[in-house]
């Protein structure tokens, strides 16, 4: 929890205070007994970080909407169309609220935290925006519940369809449609309201420990990596373990083992990442052989060439495994996002804007998806990464200090006001 800098321009102790009060209170909603936090979309702990969001955007005199995919707007000097702002003119800024199954607390929360109190920081020097300032706190970015990464931002985009999600469901079987039902939205393409924005920079905590090895608080993102998610259905026959005989049987996990080894050595092999890191397996008795096994590949490589490579070779060695053993396979594509590049002529502002405070600029990539790359569909679009000493990320374990959050917020709100305040 950051402890120790006070905000540049609040006078004495008062910054600090508010970096600690503002960031313990999203902090303290969806605290996990492991340690971490679970902010999954559409529950009672998202709702009440949308609750927190609300009021610390309404007492900075912020005006709060919730657009048609259940994103949260905090508008500065202007509520986007609503209030006659025109094509292009706004700046926007933020990240999102929900967390993975005990996760960690800066992965969002940071972005969203900054954006508030960078207009705070504004607001204490005393200048005004001339085009409109956003807080966004995208819904749903981490997919957790849903399988569904970046789904409020690509649905406002338009790069994901509301067919297609509507009747996804969670491990418990609530479709998105139940699971949405008392947030007010009407899932779909929002082309209004992203023509009023200029731009969208967003901050984050760095997932990886780039920053901690040369030294820099803060870099710029320059791209991120192409990924998606897929689902591999391995279906054999139960039975029971004492009296089936090994050549009788139809095992879906042999197969499965042959997928969780592919996947490690195929990444090697393409310079790329993949990781099973979700395994369902029914009857889940330790006296039965198994009859179904759901696995989940991410995989995401340096270009799209080479992560359509990586996802062939993988689905052809399952399927030749699975076939041996008499098991039927299935893989089905449940995302699937572009390399995305960053606005160059944007990144070069931030990177200005490090320089001018005499930072080092550091420029980097990132394999991790952001609200910000779905964005880049339709905006130009930037990021900024707060260094993470520990590099964890998705983890308890992830972190920041003050001194590198307070960082980061003096240089997005140097970047706002020369973005929307000149």
């Amino acid at each position: 929890m950051p402890t120790n800098r006070e905000v540049p321009g609040v006078p004495g102790a008062q910054g600090a205070a508010e970096f600690r009060r503002l960031f313990a209170g999203l902090a303290a909603i969806g605290r996990d007994h492991r340690g971490g936090w679970t902010r999954l979309a559409w529950t009672s702990d998202d709702r009440a970080a949308r609750d927190w969001f609300r009021r610390e955007a309404e007492a900075l005199d912020l005006a709060v909407r919730s657009d048609r995919n259940g994103n949260l707007w905090a508008w500065w000097g202007g509520s986007g169309s609503e209030t006659g702002a025109s094509p292009g003119s706004a700046v926007a800024t933020g990240s999102h609220l929900d967390t993975v199954a005990n996760g960690g607390a800066y992965d969002g929360a940071l972005g969203v935290v900054s954006g508030l109190l960078a207009i705070r920081l504004l607001q204490d020097r005393r200048v005004r925006p001339v085009r409109p300032i956003a807080v966004a706190a995208f819904a749903d970015e981490e997919g957790g519940r849903f399988g569904l990464a970046t789904f409020g931002s690509r649905l406002a985009a338009g790069t994901l369809s509301p067919e297609r999600v509507l009747s996804a469901k969670d491990t418990t079987g609530v479709t998105v449609a139940d699971a949405t039902a008392g947030f007010a939205v009407d899932l779909g393409p929002d082309p209004e309201l992203l023509t009023t924005l200029a731009a969208y920079v967003e901050l984050h905590v760095e997932q990886g420990r780039a920053l901690a090895d040369i030294g820099a608080p803060v870099a710029v993102g320059t791209a991120i990596w192409p990924h998606g998610r897929w689902r591999l259905t391995l279906t054999g026959e139960a039975n029971h373990a004492g009296t089936t005989r090994l050549g009788d049987r139809r095992d879906p996990t042999l197969p499965l083992a042959n997928a969780l080894q592919a996947a490690r050595r195929l990444a090697e092999q393409f310079g790329a990442v993949a990781t099973i890191g979700r395994v369902l397996v029914e009857p889940n008795s330790t006296n039965s052989v198994p009859g179904l096994v759901a696995a989940w590949l991410d995989a995401r490589a340096p270009d799209d060439g080479l992560l359509d490579q990586l996802v062939s070779a993988w689905t052809g060695g399952v399927e030749r495994s699975a076939a041996n053993q008499g098991v039927a396979c299935t893989v089905a594509e449940e995302s699937r996002s572009r390399a995305v590049v960053f606005d160059t002529r944007l990144a070069d502002r931030l990177a200005t804007v490090l320089e001018r405070r005499g930072l080092p600029a550091p420029r980097l990539p990132t394999a991790a998806g952001h609200d910000a790359g779905a964005l880049a569909a339709a905006l130009p679009t930037a990021m900024l990464f707060v260094r993470n000493p520990t590099g964890a990320s998705h983890s308890p374990a992830e972190s920041a200090t003050d001194d590198d959050c307070q960082t980061g917020v003096e240089v997005l709100a140097d970047v706002l006001e020369e973005l929307a305040c000149r």
